[in-house]
């Protein structure tokens, strides 16, 4: 465990080197009230909260099936101090009290609260169905070309109940009540989704034509502003400044959500644990268009787990659309990606549309990690691209699988390379990898052990 707040940062990447697993030891349930002096009669006065994440839903012989997924749980009741002082210890070389205004000042306490919560076990979980006008984890306006489902008002129970962890993950056959089939139509439809008892669970689910073009995006540092290879940069970008998008790449999205066919869907896909998902589900609804959401579930919270997340979760959608096209979009700094996005193309060369990767080496001079292109070897070299700012996909033809800007430089050595640091072949050493949530989970790690 890296105990040091200052020094988390430099120990635990080398001894994760090119893992966002940083998580390892993060406090849940009674672990969380232990560490802070609150006992179970104080907890049980507190309202039971979810976290229902935008799910996407695919059709079958039998009907519609959405994978409802999320997670219960409940806010201790910590003093503000108390929230201060575990917020401080995500923060380099600052703190609360120090930060700019009352805006970030409120982000770093609002996410330290979201961190340290206890998940509610053993929870049946009930949710009510509605069309939704619009769309998004709150049900904020979008882009997206999705429509309003023209039924699908029901009510219904999940077949399990929640995990140790507060975990809901299940894929539910639900009645169609008008909904239009998945096989006679090139629309996505949208449903809203409430968790019955409580006003936090509420979420979009996206029904999924069974042809049709599917975009998923990584967001850190591909839709948003983190600098996670900085670690001061990152830690502040990701605790308490607001969100920032990455340059125009929300006229990218907008433009793709206008021209592309209607069967065209958005998926957004982070490793960041689901304690911190509300404040991306925020940001990314309110910037680009609505599509169903993944994040990383609490019961993945070991090392080697947390190896396998990304590939577990982009798998699951692969598998649950065998007809639909995948667009591929995330950076360079995170070495996870480097490997899973060309194996998904070696493994479904029919399914994987194209790949998109802003390659932050060769623009940012804060990024020293060298990246991996090794997994590109034997792909068709036009079905993927790095590029340099969201201008360079501009006038692309996706639909019919034009993915390379011919007049972007690629350079790409299948070995690792860096071009900020001249490196173009193997020389790099794999303790100089990176993944995308590096300082974020470092200064996780340094905050549970301060409380352990």
């Amino acid at each position: 465990m890296c105990r040091h707040k200052r020094r988390a940062s430099e120990a635990c990447a080398n001894l994760f080197p090119g893992i966002p697993g940083w998580f390892e030891g993060l406090p849940t349930g009674t672990q969380v009230l232990s560490s802070l002096g609150i006992n179970d009669g104080d907890l049980d006065a507190q309202p039971t909260q979810v976290l229902n994440i935008p799910p996407y839903a695919n059709w079958t012989d039998q009907g519609w099936n959405v994978r409802f997924h999320g997670n219960v749980y409940k806010f201790p009741n910590i003093s503000q101090s108390k929230v201060d002082d575990l917020a401080n210890v995500f923060l380099i070389d600052t703190s609360v009290a120090k930060l700019n205004n009352s805006v970030e000042q409120e982000q770093a306490r609002n996410l330290t609260r979201s961190i340290f919560i206890v998940q509610q076990s053993n929870v049946n979980v009930s949710m009510s169905l509605e069309p939704a006008p619009s769309q998004g984890g709150d049900g904020e306006p979008g882009g997206g070309n999705s429509i309003q489902a023209p039924g699908g008002v029901q009510n219904l129970t999940l077949p399990y109940e929640t995990t140790d962890e507060g975990d809901f993950d299940v894929f539910v056959p639900i009645q169609s009540n008008g909904l239009l089939p998945g096989n006679q139509t090139n629309n996505v439809q949208r449903l809203n989704v409430y968790t019955n008892g409580t006003m936090s669970g509420n979420a979009t689910a996206f029904l999924l034509p069974t042809e049709g073009i599917t975009v998923i995006s990584d967001i850190d540092d591909i839709l948003r502003v983190t600098k996670i290879y900085e670690p001061k940069e990152g830690l502040i970008n990701s605790f308490a400044r607001p969100f920032t998008p990455w340059m125009n790449m929300p006229d990218i999205y907008a433009n793709w959500s206008r021209s592309l066919p209607n069967n065209t869907s958005f998926h957004y896909l982070t490793t960041t644990p689901e304690q911190a998902t509300r404040l991306y589900m925020d940001f990314i609804y309110k910037t680009y268009p609505g599509g169903s959401f993944d994040t990383r579930p609490l019961n993945f919270s070991d090392v080697k787990a947390t190896l396998s997340i990304r590939m577990y979760l982009l798998t699951k959608i692969f598998e649950t659309f065998p007809q639909r096209k995948f667009v591929l979009v995330a950076d360079t700094s995170n070495s996870d990606v480097m490997s899973d996005y060309p194996q998904l193309a070696h493994t479904y060369p029919n399914q994987v549309q194209c790949i998109f990767l802003r390659n932050t080496s060769a623009t940012d001079s804060g990024m020293w990690f060298p990246y991996n292109t090794e997994g590109f070897k034997g792909l068709n070299n036009r079905s993927y691209m790095f590029f340099r700012v969201p201008d360079d996909l501009t006038g692309l033809d996706i639909a019919n699988g034009q993915c390379l800007n011919e007049t972007i430089p690629q350079n790409v050595t299948f070995s690792r390379q860096a071009e900020i640091l001249g490196i173009h072949g193997s020389s790099a050493g794999t303790q100089l990898e990176s993944g995308a949530t590096i300082s974020f989970v470092v200064a996780l790690i340094a905050a549970v052990a301060l409380l352990l």
